[in-house]
């Protein structure tokens, strides 16, 4: 597997103090030892979103901040509190898609060598036992999006696929009870 990673002028300090306000402490954790993997696609869909961040959400709140601030007195502006609030959000999704960004391991999935076995960016293709089929691409924490058949490289069924080959089967233990997959087809995209 070949792998990109990019580099930050700054490396990220352990110490860091960010604001947090309900909701993402999760996703301001501090370093907690192993890589962050992301798709080439994934990286691209959080770039795209940083871009529109800076370049278009920010600008119009800060306008409407600046606006609601020339009206007067701040304590009882409700425009002013709300816009305010707003732009601490934007400002701290942007420092997290940035530290994100800089510090995740690209993987290109296509540029898979070992297409026998699993590994993270796979699409898999898998059979239950009733003898449906279901299709999920392996990625990284930040790209899930169930209905879109994308699960992370840490969720128990990607976890139990790791390393498999076609033909293999696996049990996965879920809140409703275990499940048995057989593994249908491996894809690489």
């Amino acid at each position: 597997m070949r792998r990109d990673t990019r580099n930050s002028q700054e490396a990220p300090e352990e110490n860091d103090e960010l604001e947090l306000e309900g909701g993402e402490e999760e996703e301001e954790e501090k370093s907690s030892g192993h890589r962050r993997y992301l798709t080439r696609a994934g990286a691209e869909r959080m770039h795209k979103e940083l871009l529109r961040l800076l370049n278009e959400e920010r600008p119009k709140v800060t306008a409407e901040v600046s606006a609601a601030a020339a009206q007067g007195d701040r304590s009882e502006n409700a425009e002013y509190i709300y816009g305010k609030k707003r732009l601490r959000e934007i400002d701290r999704r942007i420092r997290f898609l940035q530290k994100r960004l800089d510090t995740a391991t690209i993987v290109e999935p296509s540029e898979q060598t070992d297409t026998e076995r699993v590994y993270f960016g796979a699409t898999v293709t898998l059979e239950d036992e009733d003898g449906a089929r279901v299709t999920y691409q392996i990625v990284g924490s930040d790209e899930i999006d169930t209905v879109g058949g994308r699960i992370s490289v840490e969720s128990p069924i990607a976890r139990a696929l790791l390393r498999k080959k076609v033909g293999d089967t696996v049990e996965v233990i879920r809140p409703r009870g275990e499940i048995e997959y057989t593994l249908v087809q491996i894809r690489y995209v």
